[in-house]
């Protein structure tokens, strides 16, 4: 059994409030009995993506459960590079792929510079299926932005587009155990070209859904629920079970 933490959108800025909401998330993480085989941060970690923001960030996210992490539209891709993987600027799509005993994760950069949206570009799409084609375990695919509808109408006019063309990928490569992602501010599980799609609630807020929307300037989030995280159990046999947990 294969058991994966996820959390997203972080969205550290240097105030308290997020600082103590991510905080609370990883305190839970790191006060676990059992040591995880990963933390999934499917990101908008910075705020901003100012390099003070991944200097707290790498702080903040310390744990001793492998970490992998990939970038939000509110990331940028140099400061990630530079303050969260320790790797040399540059403005190319973070991509990454990290290969265990029984499972690999591909991690694939969905933003879009200066915009909120989102897209896997042709450069992506191909080091995915290039990568997905050199691994048999067990593949999860995980990126920021949702490809699908996730009948919340501010947030679906900001998912990943061109969501077909990784439909098309995933037909040819059957090992793909399901696709993580975040973006949204809420838990949600639905299917993506026949695999299981999970979202990972907002650390910092969480999207308000339409029927618990209200006319005043704040109406699509809630502030005061605390912070969430999923839990992704692997079994044997390839099915994805997920957990929400609220800390």
């Amino acid at each position: 059994m294969i058991v994966i933490a996820h959390l997203s959108d972080t969205h550290l800025d240097g105030s308290q409030r997020a600082t103590d909401r991510t905080k609370a998330v990883l305190d839970h993480l790191n006060s676990l009995p059992y040591d995880l085989d990963a933390v999934l941060v499917t990101g908008d970690i910075a705020d901003h993506g100012l390099p003070a923001e991944y200097r707290l960030a790498r702080e903040l996210l310390d744990t001793r459960h492998p970490l992998l992490l990939l970038p939000g539209n509110h990331d940028e891709r140099s400061a990630f590079r530079v303050g969260l993987l320790g790797e040399e600027p540059s403005t190319g799509p973070v991509n990454q792929l990290h290969v265990g005993q029984a499972l690999a994760v591909a991690l694939c950069d969905s933003t879009i510079p200066g915009q909120d949206d989102g897209y896997l570009d042709d450069e992506t799409l191909g080091w995915l299926d290039k990568a997905l084609g050199s691994v048999e375990v067990p593949t999860l695919v995980a990126f920021h932005h949702p490809p699908v509808l996730v009948q919340v109408p501010y947030l679906d006019g900001l998912r990943q587009f061109g969501g077909e063309r990784l439909a098309e990928l995933t037909d040819r490569h059957p090992h793909i155990a399901g696709f993580l992602c975040g973006h949204a501010h809420l838990g949600a599980v639905t299917t993506f070209g026949g695999r299981p799609l999970a979202i990972a609630p907002g650390v910092v807020s969480t999207a308000r859904l339409p029927w618990e929307s209200r006319p005043h300037p704040d109406a699509h989030v809630h502030h005061d629920l605390p912070p969430a995280l999923a839990f992704h159990v692997l079994d044997g046999t390839g099915r994805l079970t997920t957990h929400i947990r609220s800390c």
